[in-house]
């Protein structure tokens, strides 16, 4: 059995949006600046995706724009908010301790600038608290960059609070919510927000591929020149099939967002009783206001990585945290930044699931993870020494 429960680190491309892509790889794929018919035509589809996704958060569609990504509407919407606060003097930001690291280097070559960065800590729940959001904002604040939900555990963060204190405050804030848009309600009015990162892949949608929205009034800063695409904003040839193919997910994440939500919370609730029990272990992030496909765990006396190839032998796919960091050796960001100290992170492992999995598959992983936890522990010095510290 094959089991994909990775979903936090891309998804299986569903078949309504490759149904909606193909007639612009194979009749209608022209290039949607060009003056002719055909490029008409696929100037047609890009505007109609664009209006779709705009609707789907509650937009307008010229407050729209298509990136490749989340990671590099990341970018743009915080050299925006920086670059447009530096004009009037003001210089800070305010993010998180476990931020995506699109928003912590970003942050970090912003500080190279000459701007001053404020991360918040995150408390063992996982969740930024409003009120140090707003204790932190200063007369200097340019920039509030907090994520809807964490990649790694999880956590809903309480964006419309947060947002509300910058709107009084007249700060700029933007939310990364890249895990959040297909899987839970996502408006950019109730949200209270000024900028908002999405990518099509989470949702079934294609990669390389995802849209930044930003509110009227606020001048959208270039990252990449050389054309007049996204009205003068994002230069290069639209991929306008991924863009459709984005549309098409988002359309159907959206629409069948509760029956999703629904069957999704039910397998990943049946991990966590399965799983709950296994000794030294620990559920990472609040368990209520989380993702419903997202569980993250901690087992002590064990390496990630070992844990991970193992599971895979047996046809699991998961991670132990970021795709972005899975080469790195070091713990999880996340992890640290709410209190897992250093020896217990390095054997965490995330599983995440989507609507295409089945509670068959959620069986297998309760067999087969306190297996794998058992045997590792059963070799490993470190596992030894702490039942041994524990008999003492």
């Amino acid at each position: 059995m094959l089991v994909y429960a990775d979903n936090a680190a891309t998804t299986k491309l569903s078949e309504k949006s490759l149904d909606a892509m193909m007639p612009l790889l194979k009749e209608d794929y022209g290039n949607p600046s060009s003056l002719h018919t055909v490029g008409q035509k696929a100037k047609e589809y890009l505007e109609e995706a664009r209006e779709t996704v705009a609707n789907l958060i509650g937009a307008k569609p010229r407050e729209i724009y298509f990136t490749s990504g989340g990671s590099e509407a990341d970018n743009q919407a915080i050299r925006t908010a920086a670059y447009l606060g530096a004009k009037k003097g003001k210089k800070h930001i305010i993010s998180s301790k476990f931020e995506h690291h699109a928003v912590l280097h970003t942050l970090n070559a912003l500080e190279k600038e000459g701007f001053t960065v404020t991360l918040l800590d995150v408390y063992s729940n996982g969740i930024v608290k409003p009120e140090d959001v707003e204790n932190a904002i200063t007369d200097e604040t340019c920039l509030v960059t907090i994520m809807t939900a964490n990649n790694e555990i999880g956590t809903i963060q309480p964006i419309a609070e947060i947002g509300k204190i910058c709107k009084d405050k007249g700060v700029i804030f933007h939310t990364d919510a890249v895990q959040a848009v297909g899987h839970i309600p996502v408006n950019v009015n109730d949200m209270n927000v000024d900028m908002l990162s999405v990518s099509a892949h989470k949702f079934h949608g294609p990669k390389g591929i995802g849209f930044l929205y930003v509110k009227t009034g606020i001048p959208v800063r270039n990252l990449i020149e050389g054309g007049a695409q996204e009205r003068g904003k994002r230069a290069g040839t639209e991929n306008t099939a991924a863009i459709v193919g984005m549309a098409a997910a988002m359309k159907d994440a959206v629409e069948n967002l509760d029956e999703t939500a629904k069957k999704v919370s039910a397998m990943r609730d049946r991990l966590i009783d399965g799983l709950k029990g296994i000794e030294r272990s620990r559920i990472n992030g609040d368990l209520e206001n989380r993702l419903p496909g997202t569980l993250n765990m901690c087992f002590e006396g064990i390496e990630g990585e070992s844990l991970l190839l193992l599971l895979d032998a047996r046809g699991i796919c998961a991670s132990s945290g970021s795709a972005c960091t899975s080469g790195s050796l070091d713990p999880s960001h996340v992890l640290l930044s709410i209190g897992v100290p250093v020896e217990i992170a390095h054997g965490s492992l995330r599983l995440s699931i989507s609507e295409y999995n089945t509670m068959e598959e959620m069986e297998h992983i309760v067999k087969s993870v306190p297996e794998v936890v058992s045997y590792l522990r059963s070799i490993s010095p470190v596992w030894e020494k702490i039942m041994k510290e524990n008999n003492n």
